[in-house]
């Protein structure tokens, strides 16, 4: 699959099969994480990857926004790491740590994984529920991960979308 086949057929998998994730396929899509682009290398981007049953129900608490899956990465940045203390380093950690969040998304449906980007949560109880792995981080999305259930498909909006001229302004 070509990577303009592979942005358009990926979409937010909302149905997730129980079968488990191979160690070797969450590792390659924790390295799409650590290959991400920073500024400058910084690489603030952390990731908690939940795969008991028990560690998901405690993150899960945390959003309305439950679909099953059998991994759940919390993909938090630490804002210490900012290359440059004069420039808003909350801003540069959180876009670094949503730059590495995309790679895991694409990386995962290069390899038949589907995830959904989740960033309705409470923060603050994540981190209550995870006080100790959460100590010193901002927590900026979740990330269900795992294969796609029996019948999982894309939302009835998924290709639907504004016209490029509608998006872009040349000037």
């Amino acid at each position: 699959m070509t990577f303009e086949e592979l942005t358009h057929a990926r979409y937010s998998l909302r149905k997730f099969s129980d079968r488990p994730v191979e160690a070797e396929k969450l590792e390659l899509i924790l390295r799409a994480a650590q290959s991400a682009p920073t500024a400058h290398n910084a690489q603030p981007q952390r990731i908690l990857v939940l795969r008991s049953a028990e560690a998901r129900e405690r993150a899960l608490r945390c959003t309305p926004f439950h679909f099953g899956e059998p991994v759940l990465l919390v993909v938090s940045c630490d804002e210490t790491a900012s290359w440059h203390r004069e420039v808003d380093a909350k801003a540069h950690g959180q876009i670094d740590a949503a730059i590495a969040t995309t790679q895991m998304m694409l990386q995962a449906a290069d390899i038949g994984l589907g995830t959904t980007y989740i960033g309705v949560f409470d923060p603050a109880a994540l981190k209550r529920e995870f006080p100790a792995e959460l100590e010193g981080l901002t927590p900026i999305a979740l990330l269900p991960l795992g294969y796609p259930a029996e019948g999982a498909h894309p939302s009835k909006l998924h290709s639907d979308r504004k016209p490029l001229a509608e998006l872009v302004q040349y000037l």
